[in-house]
């Protein structure tokens, strides 16, 4: 999926995605969050779209959010505002294949439903890699495509309509293992149905 695809389906989503879509992540969210606040320091949030995730961040932490929709940022800052979010720091609008961050710039970085929506995750997760600190970790939480049964075969029937859906239904977790500086150190499924996984990634120290 190409930047100009995913800026028109999440301007189209961005009214109504706390509504629809949001309210199906909250299990992930509040999985993901914890395990950043019990961590502390400086938090990168990779598509961070409307900020759902913002208000959950403990005031200890030091949050940076972007994402590539405007139309996503502005219901972020709007968040931010009205709750008198203290531990966000910045909101920005940037393409996740190149942070404008020096290296080493982070303790977490955090990617929630996002990865299966990026161009060339690969890059991405490189770009993760860059950014974070020796030790620091990736903490994902994301739908990863099965290997065999019913749902196999519904996501492989619904991989065409990825532009319209706005993700990629098929989207396979070793997307996501390509950086060889990031190994895996965390991985289950999000109740109550599993159709989503939470993992963690670290950096080698």
């Amino acid at each position: 999926m190409e930047l100009a695809q995913v800026r028109r389906s999440y301007a189209r989503w961005a009214p109504v995605y706390d509504a629809t879509f949001g309210s199906l992540t909250t299990r992930g969210r509040r999985l993901a969050v914890g395990h950043v606040n019990a961590r502390g320091g400086a938090v990168l949030e990779i598509g961070v779209g409307t900020g759902l995730s913002l208000a959950a961040y403990n005031n200890q932490l030091e949050v940076t959010g972007i994402d590539y929709s405007q139309e996503m940022l502005a219901k972020a800052r709007e968040k931010v505002a009205e709750q008198k979010l203290s531990q966000v720091s910045a909101l920005r609008h940037m393409d996740a294949r190149a942070l404008d961050f020096p290296d080493a710039s982070f303790d977490t970085v955090t990617a929630l439903h996002v990865l299966s929506v990026v161009p060339e995750p690969h890059r991405v997760m490189a770009e993760v890699a860059r950014v974070l600190k020796p030790g620091g970790e990736v903490v994902i939480v994301n739908h990863f495509a099965r290997e065999s049964g019913l749902i196999a075969i519904v996501e492989r029937l619904a991989a065409p309509l990825a532009d319209r859906l706005g993700w990629h239904p098929d989207f396979r977790k070793e997307q996501v293992l390509t950086a060889p500086d990031l190994v895996p150190v965390v991985e289950r499924r999000v109740p109550p149905f599993g159709l989503m996984s939470f993992m963690v990634l670290r950096k080698h120290a």
